[in-house]
């Protein structure tokens, strides 16, 4: 005998394998008697902003959220197309709290589901998933949920609506939103295309007046249509945000000591959390074991491990437990975790749109994240090699051409942010973006024609029968047992070199190979001449005057924010409190407080829960459940820094100078009341800047002095003042070059996108 747990009746149940009840004769009054959602409403949907700080904790929408919540809510079928971060989640979780039925969202990823209904449930809204992670009595108890209406969202796999028996339960709830999210997998133009996601057409024909929303982080015009057709949308609404992820900064660097040159830039991110992928399994085990021994806590994430060890490991890098997880492309998909940091290629990536998604998983809060990529021909070669092995000519003339497109990116001189946006159909109007390593540190100019025809004419001495590494040798007077039983010492062009360090004349190469002077043959590859680079030696071709080489690679200091010791020093006290509460509950870390948030209590200070609420992601339920134990760590290191029984120092000192600019004070006014120097009250608002506050500098310089300041920074590099202040000369001052400076960063630092 089997008691029914929806109407508690001890009845001979028929059980469904969903757990549906045929003789329970409450669920078949339900299903006779409830009716869908209308999908057009009479009135036009007003949105309610009090919701949205109740809630997610933000006082205004991003771009397009309010227009696309506003379809939503008045029965329109919609689809987005919107980067990661760039809030997708929003547009159905905010319309699921005014709307009077429940949200179905449709995922692909049992980890998403599970991330997605926690931070739902921290932020105090009612939401669920089924999957088959659940046990058989835990479906029954949400079902029983679902009938009550007490479930405004619920998450479910594309697999679940093609079982009859809970189609059948569906259509027994009052349904008023279906959104379907990673919507490209319908597409088998798409480049994850999964076929169970073409099931989803059964939406439409099962619930004909109920609205659907589909979201896509990636979706080229043809996969759109596919959408909007498979889905059989009916007047979509089409939204398409910018591609362009303001706050990650771009670097390709050459791939010389790739393993020192990573291992100065984690130094340099105490703590911050990162992903370093690999071409191969091979690679991720040596670099994950050899960062280990570097000090850093760093663990593997490959197919070649058992599922049990690639669970434990995303598991330890979502909460914190480590900081760098080295993995091949079969880690990322379905991770949220907002507060990642930086994101490293250590390989070649395959392709752009690779790259775009790799790289888009850093950096979802909003804050600055490094994006780097280690760039070799040799990389190029490795995927040139697997290109060649496919039968598919078709096939294999695409995956070239990808090819082609990022090695272009890599080896560009101009802007990297508006090739990658052009790529995607996206016209990238500015001159420079100021995130890019190109834009940051140009490339010089350098008159080299006798360099090259050095390098043409050892090659040619050399019967072009040798690689890279030894015309550099021969170029630079190696004296290696190879050269010297050659009798290579004899030659012309032998020390012709040696006055250049070895990373320059492998930068001239690379340079001539992507100019098609020079070729790469065999299966070691060896360096050819072309008839180019003949007729250059002849003097009978055209004559390369320039050429254009990577300035020594130098990582970029952080931005002061990160180095303030009282702001640090409290953000780490708050990272650490935020662990300690993460680990009791379970939770990821970024579930608590994302670091956004952190940063702004850092700077702050709210000691009370009036201003502890003005906190960017402090909604009400997370005031109640938080509010106290952050107000109190943060009175206690306020207290530490003022023991003397003064009036405790409840903000910053920035902040103090941030409430008088908001009274419209001018700098004079500020500093004859607060009794500082020009340059420390220029301090105070370079920080704000950084930290996010929307200052406008216009207010303290002219217009037509900040255009010259832009100019001179992106001309000679941002990293240190002297030499923007000599470019400029005594018109202009630090404090006017630190704030323009800080600016022109600001834009990579934006405040965290209102994405649940």
């Amino acid at each position: 005998m089997q008691v029914c747990s929806t109407c508690e009746a001890s009845t001979r149940c028929g059980l469904k394998d969903e757990g549906l009840f045929d003789l329970c004769p409450k669920i078949k009054t339900v299903e006779k008697t409830v009716k869908p959602e209308v999908k057009k409403e009479a009135t036009a949907a007003v949105i309610d902003k009090e919701v949205l700080r109740r809630y997610f904790g933000y006082s205004e929408f991003r771009q397009l959220q309010q227009d696309i919540i506003l379809d939503v809510l008045n029965g329109n079928d919609v689809l987005v197309l919107m980067p990661t971060g760039g809030g997708k989640s929003l547009c159905y979780q905010y319309p699921s709290l005014l709307l009077k039925g429940l949200t179905i969202v449709v995922s692909p990823l049992i980890s998403l589901m599970k991330n997605q209904v926690d931070s739902l449930r921290s932020n105090g809204i009612a939401a669920e998933y089924i999957n088959s992670s659940l046990k058989y009595e835990e479906i029954v108890k949400i079902k029983s949920s679902l009938l009550q209406n007490k479930v405004r969202l619920l998450y479910i796999a594309p697999e679940r609506l093609t079982i009859p028996s809970f189609l059948s339960f569906l259509k027994g709830l009052k349904i008023s939103l279906f959104a379907i999210d990673e919507a490209h997998c319908i597409s088998e133009w798409g480049h994850d295309f999964r076929p169970e996601y073409r099931q989803l057409k059964i939406i439409g024909s099962s619930f004909p007046d109920v609205p659907i929303i589909a979201l896509t982080a990636t979706a080229t015009t043809k996969v759109r249509e596919d959408i909007i057709n498979q889905l059989a949308l009916k007047d979509c609404k089409k939204y398409v945000a910018s591609f362009n992820r303001g706050n990650l900064v771009y670097h390709v660097r050459p791939k010389q000591e790739a393993f020192r040159q990573i291992v100065e830039f984690l130094r340099t991110k105490p703590r911050e959390s990162g992903i370093i992928y690999c071409y191969s399994k091979k690679s991720v085990d040596s670099l994950a074991e050899n960062l280990k021994h570097a000090g850093f806590r760093a663990l593997p994430y490959h197919a070649g491990l058992s599922a049990s060890v690639r669970s434990t490991n995303q598991e330890k890098f979502i909460k914190d437990d480590v900081e760098i997880l080295v993995a091949t492309i079969a880690f990322g998909m379905g991770i949220d975790k907002p507060n990642i940091r930086f994101v490293i290629h250590h390989d070649l990536p395959k392709n752009l749109e690779a790259y775009y998604q790799e790289t888009g998983r850093a950096g979802r809060d909003g804050l600055r994240s490094d994006c780097v990529l280690f760039y070799s021909y040799g990389d190029r070669q490795k995927i040139e090699y697997f290109i060649n092995q496919m039968a598919n000519e078709k096939e294999r003339q695409i995956a070239h051409n990808k090819l082609m497109d990022i090695i272009n990116f890599c080896e560009t001189n101009v802007c990297r942010r508006k090739l990658l946006l052009g790529y995607f159909g996206e016209d990238y109007t500015e001159e420079k973006c100021s995130g890019c390593d190109n834009c940051l540190m140009p490339k010089d100019e350098m008159e080299a024609t006798g360099e090259i025809l050095a390098i043409l004419s050892c090659i040619e001495e050399l019967d072009e029968k040798f690689g890279i590494n030894y015309c550099i040798d021969v170029l630079t007077a190696s004296k290696s047992s190879r050269i010297l039983d050659n009798g290579h010492t004899s030659l012309r062009s032998y020390g012709a070199g040696k006055n250049l360090p070895k990373k320059i004349w492998h930068g001239f190469i690379r340079e001539l190979l992507r100019r098609s002077y020079l070729m790469l043959e065999g299966e070691y590859p060896v360096l050819k001449l072309c008839q180019k680079s003949r007729d250059m030696l002849s003097g009978s071709g055209e004559r390369v005057e320039k050429i254009f080489l990577v300035k020594p690679e130098v990582v970029e200091k952080p931005a002061i924010i990160e180095h303030a010791s009282d702001d640090e020093g409290l953000f780490e006290a708050l990272r650490t409190l935020r662990k300690t509460l993460a680990d009791a509950e379970n939770y990821p870390p970024y579930m608590v407080f994302n670091d956004a948030s952190l940063k702004q209590m850092a700077l702050r200070r709210p000691c009370t829960p009036e201003d502890f609420r003005k906190i960017t992601g402090v909604g009400d339920k997370k005031l109640e459940r938080y509010g106290a134990i952050f107000i109190s760590e943060i009175r206690r290191f306020c207290e530490r820094l003022n023991p003397t029984g003064q009036p405790l120092k409840k903000q910053s000192s920035e902040y103090v100078t941030l409430e008088m600019l908001n009274k419209d004070m001018d700098l004079d006014e500020i500093t004859l009341k607060r009794n500082l120097s020009l340059n420390t009250v220029y301090g105070h608002i370079e920080k704000l800047i950084l930290t996010g506050e929307n200052i406008n500098i216009e207010k303290f310089i002219k217009k037509e002095k900040i255009e010259v300041i832009s100019c001179a920074i992106l001309e000679i590099g941002g990293e240190t003042l002297k030499p923007i202040k000599e470019r400029l000369g005594d018109n202009f001052s630090y404090g006017e070059i630190r704030l323009v400076r800080a600016k022109m960063k600001a834009t990579l630092a934006q405040p965290p996108p209102p994405d649940a």
